[in-house]
């Protein structure tokens, strides 16, 4: 694809998304930004929300990742079905009630003031980790597409990437998110079957041949009985749990979406709709992977060495220009639809967490601080992931579950402590136990096989890092009358 038609598709995208900005900014005040005045309509909410949960990290890395693990993170898509149960049932319905607007505020009223910086300090942590591994791919994608051509530096790449999203975010928020996301999740998904139809074609293959290909490939085993496995059933299986329990109902770029909605009732719908959504997604996905291996076998093509790039070089080089385009309009759509809302969750949390910003105030000096805490966590974004591009040396789906086992797993334990008991903790050695905890967890993962008898842990190392804050909790803990 030549450059110049790069840029026009990138460009004609980003007018559309200020266009949307431009708007749903009419009449936009404190309370938009933070809450879009909750006003959203739940099938915008949960169909946004596909797109967020997904990003360029599924985009990208699931169908590549399908040549070493197959099927095998189906299994963790299916736990996630339960931690939305989980979330729609017991966690919705307290942020409701409680009327908040970050989430880590429950832990304020519960446990203390410093229990709760700590789990809003750990969610910037986790966030700021999570939004520059998705946007490292969207900048990768333009590097390679139009950057590289004019041999202009990855680091003008990502700063342009990051640019684009605070200009079309920073003056309504969440407000304008619920739409974008609409539209973004609506392109990332036509770019995957269009992708599959394409392929068909060029194999001569109708929809039952396609079907036939993906069902009889080598990678389309779905589920790993073997326990000594990273990849085994029940691993994966609680992992995912947890894992769409922590990403998402104490996550509060998820949750701010949810908590935008009129009422619990349509809260628990959009939950509902959106959980079950996910699973025919996430198989669409991993099937476009095999696809693409098959097709590449088929037609001779010697693919390159990392897997995250396997999708971008067989739509780029290999097929039909249309490909290219659509591709480029699906990456650019995940990447941008989990990084805005990343950004807006940041600027809320820091905003309210930690500058106590009145929301319900809309004078000129509240809107100066946000829009400086806005451009600094742009900023800070920026710096992660260059700095991510001169450390990268792993799958970045892996690498994001990895990091969030260490940094989610205070927040789970915390959260855990709070619902769980009623006892009163010693809101002074939280943040103490919170930094230690996850170095514990790395040892433990470090000498596992040795400790348990050749056991080797998966993203279920989330799980044994809550515990682990959740016993450092009770040990610092009284019971209370």
């Amino acid at each position: 694809m030549s450059p110049l038609l790069v840029f026009s598709v990138i460009a004609s995208y980003f007018f559309l998304l200020v266009l949307i900005s431009r708007l749903t900014g009419r009449n936009s005040n404190a309370a938009s930004f933070f809450t879009a005045n909750k006003k959203s309509p739940w099938y915008l909410v949960a169909f946004g929300m596909i797109g967020a949960s997904l990003s360029g990290v599924t985009f990208i890395s699931v169908p590549g990742w399908v040549a070493d693990t197959k099927f095998y993170y189906f299994q963790m898509v299916l736990g996630y079905l339960l931690g939305y149960f989980v979330i729609a049932i017991f966690l919705m319905p307290l942020y409701y009630k409680l009327n908040l607007v970050t989430i880590y505020s429950y832990l304020k009223e519960r446990l203390g003031t410093r229990s709760y910086k700590t789990g809003a300090a750990f969610f910037l942590l986790s966030r700021v980790a999570g939004a520059s591994f998705r946007l490292f791919l969207v900048a990768g994608v333009l590097q390679l597409g139009f950057f590289d051509a004019f041999n202009i530096p990855f680091q003008v790449t990502v700063f342009v990437t990051v640019l684009l999203i605070w200009l079309y975010t920073y003056r309504s928020g969440i407000k304008t998110i619920v739409w974008t996301d609409t539209l973004q999740t609506f392109f990332m998904l036509s770019a995957v079957v269009m992708t599959v139809i394409i392929i068909g074609d060029k194999l001569n293959l109708d929809l039952k041949g396609v079907l036939s290909v993906i069902k009889n490939s080598d990678y389309s085993s779905i589920f790993d009985w073997n326990m000594q496995s990273r990849t085994n059933f029940f691993k994966q299986f609680i992992a995912g749990a947890f894992i769409a329990v922590v990403m998402t109902g104490l996550d509060q770029d998820m949750m701010q979406k949810n908590l935008t909605c009129r009422n619990i009732k349509e809260a628990r719908k959009n939950m509902f709709w959106f959980s079950i959504t996910l699973i025919p997604v996430n198989l669409l996905f991993l099937s476009l992977g095999a696809l693409l291996y098959y097709y590449a076998a088929k037609s001779g093509i010697e693919l390159p060495p990392e897997s995250d790039d396997v999708f971008p070089y067989l739509a780029l080089n290999h097929l039909p220009v249309f490909a290219g385009i659509i591709f480029l309009l699906g990456i650019t759509a995940a990447a941008f639809s989990s990084a805005d809302s990343a950004l807006t969750a940041l600027t809320t949390s820091f905003s309210i967490d930690f500058l106590n910003l009145d929301i319900n105030k809309n004078d000129k000096k509240i809107n100066q601080t946000k829009y400086f805490v806005h451009l600094g966590f742009s900023l800070l974004l920026f710096g992660v992931i260059v700095l991510f591009k001169m450390l990268n040396d792993d799958n970045v789906v892996s690498a994001v579950f990895k990091v969030a086992g260490y940094t989610y797993g205070p927040i789970l334990g915390l959260f855990a402590f709070a619902l769980l008991t009623k006892r009163k903790v010693n809101d002074r050695a939280v943040p103490f136990i919170a930094v230690i905890v996850p170095f514990l967890t790395y040892f433990i993962n470090l000498y596992s096989e040795k400790l348990l008898f050749g056991y080797k842990f998966g993203f279920e190392l989330l799980l044994v890092n809550g515990m682990l804050m959740f016993a450092g909790l009770l040990i610092f803990s009284e019971k209370t009358e």
